[in-house]
């Protein structure tokens, strides 16, 4: 691997920026689509709403309620984080995968990232699953989001020295999410999806931990 004169890795920072445009790029098609939709004859609203029946997140699918096509109640756990209800919750979801993403592939890889992001939106659906009595759909990328910033937490539990300082960092930055989430719950008037929140901060948490085990297990220095 080449270095730059500066020391950084060019060929690690390409990689990087491949992965997190490629996450980018698989939310921003469905939201293209949408608001092209005028040029086929078609509404933006409406389009949304297809989109929607098809892959958004509806509990009701893991009762009585009919699917619209084989294995939705399955696809709709992954699908949902791929939509959103609009431009601000697309970029404002996408600026911080960003943000998060990048310290998160730094920590880690970026192989190690998409099972993270991935498993982070299963878990964010289960939680939504488990705790949510809407019947509504649901949309968006933060059970994913929230999935990265619990691996953040674990790493910088699993870096930090101090039992202390561990235990010191971890609450505050529990704290934060909680005080940030209810924040956005009052400000959305009750409309947060507060479980998927959770649901994926606690799978992602519980991957890094799992990834970081099995790196541990295999790194001969650790082996007796």
């Amino acid at each position: 691997m080449q270095s730059d004169p500066s020391g950084g890795n060019l060929p690690e920072t390409r990689v990087i920026y491949r992965t997190l445009c490629g996450v980018v790029l698989l939310c921003l098609l469905p939201e293209i689509c949408i608001q092209m939709a005028p040029l086929w004859g078609d509404t933006p609203e409406r389009l949304r709403r297809g989109f929607e029946s098809y892959a958004a997140f509806w509990p009701g699918l893991l009762r009585d309620w009919r699917p619209n096509y084989p294995m939705q109640a399955l696809t709709m756990f992954l699908s949902y984080s791929f939509l959103h209800t609009g431009l601000w919750h697309l970029g404002f979801n996408m600026f911080t995968m960003w943000s998060l993403g990048f310290l998160v592939i730094e920590g880690s890889s970026p192989k190690q990232f998409l099972l993270i992001y991935a498993n982070s939106a299963i878990g964010g659906a289960v939680g939504y699953a488990l705790l949510a009595q809407s019947p509504y759909p649901m949309v968006g990328a933060s059970g994913s989001l929230f999935g990265l910033a619990g691996a953040l937490i674990w790493l910088g539990w699993q870096n930090s020295s101090a039992t202390q300082y561990r235990w010191s960092m971890f609450i505050w930055q529990s704290f934060v999410l909680i005080l940030m989430n209810v924040v956005m719950y009052w400000a959305m008037d009750g409309q947060l999806a507060w479980q998927t929140h959770l649901g994926g901060c606690l799978t992602g948490m519980g991957t890094m931990a799992l990834l970081a085990r099995l790196k541990n297990g295999r790194d001969p220095e650790n082996q007796s």
